[in-house]
């Protein structure tokens, strides 16, 4: 089976709309190229009891999670002492981590044709960016070398920590997918089918739906109710999704109940997830 997938995304600047997140959207696109599927996301804040209690489910939820956010070294940045905190684990400075860090600030002393002092206070903080929960793995940044890490929970969740910053966390996505999931990639091709359904409510049309669901286990059906669409007004979206082997004999079965029911049809949808 295919892992799950979840998103957490950290940042009191999200939630009060002063960025707006480009994260979902991207990590939904990154899986859906590789044949897989977003299951969940978490949105919060700035708040270290609040990110320590979302990491300690996502840690006990045996899903692959990204996290997004929060893993510089500025008083506003708590994911990394959370993580720890969430795992019960101390804080410690990763040797990888120290190595590119120190070769980022060398790099960045050259650019600016100054010499690079390794003991210059604001050089020594920069380090806490390389503060990791004991035991985790780095994430390659390749934008800026300043990485991320990877911690597993002992409820089998794997977290992999990123920064907020696009440019380097879709990168860094990317290549965590490619590395330690592509055993998972497009194993079973997922299809959606679906109808638009005239002037029906959802509650009349709850029984066949979970007729279909019972007679066809793994496929799901969906239903996306509109009062006010410009094009069709008062509809439904009904259809079912899942393995694409599996998804016909349920649709035809969905297609069959509507009919019994007396439903007035509108376009029919197919999609390939």
């Amino acid at each position: 089976m295919n892992p799950q997938f979840g998103l957490i995304i950290v940042g009191d600047e999200i939630l009060s709309g002063k960025r707006a997140d480009k994260h979902m959207p991207k990590v939904i696109e990154l899986l859906a190229a590789r044949g897989l599927a977003l299951s969940y996301a978490d949105y919060v804040g700035d708040n270290p009891d609040r990110i320590t209690a979302t990491l300690e489910r996502a840690f006990a939820s045996g899903d692959v999670v990204f996290s997004c956010g929060g893993i510089g070294a500025t008083p506003d940045d708590h994911t990394r002492q959370c993580a720890a905190r969430a795992l019960g684990l101390e804080l410690a400075l990763h040797p990888e981590a120290e190595a590119l860090i120190r070769e980022r600030m060398q790099d960045v002393a050259r650019e600016q044709g100054v010499p690079y002092e390794a003991d210059r206070p604001d050089n020594l903080h920069r380090l806490n960016m390389g503060t990791f929960p004991v035991g985790a793995r780095i994430i390659a940044n390749p934008y800026n070398k300043i990485p991320g890490f990877t911690c597993e929970g002992s409820g089998g969740g794997v977290v992999h920590f990123v920064p907020g910053f696009p440019v380097m966390a879709w990168p860094m996505i990317e290549g965590v997918l490619d590395q330690h999931y592509a055993a998972h990639f497009n194993r079973t091709p997922q299809t959606e089918q679906s109808v638009v359904v005239y002037g029906a409510m959802e509650a009349a049309l709850t029984p066949l739906m979970e007729r279909i669901e019972k007679s066809h286990p793994s496929v799901r059906v969906f239903s996306l109710p509109s009062v006010d669409h410009p094009q069709y007004g008062r509809h439904i979206e009904l259809g079912v999704k899942g393995p694409a082997p599996l998804v016909p004999a349920a649709w035809k079965d969905l297609q069959q109940g509507l009919h019994e029911f007396g439903a007035e049809f509108g376009p029919e949808l197919v999609r390939n997830l």
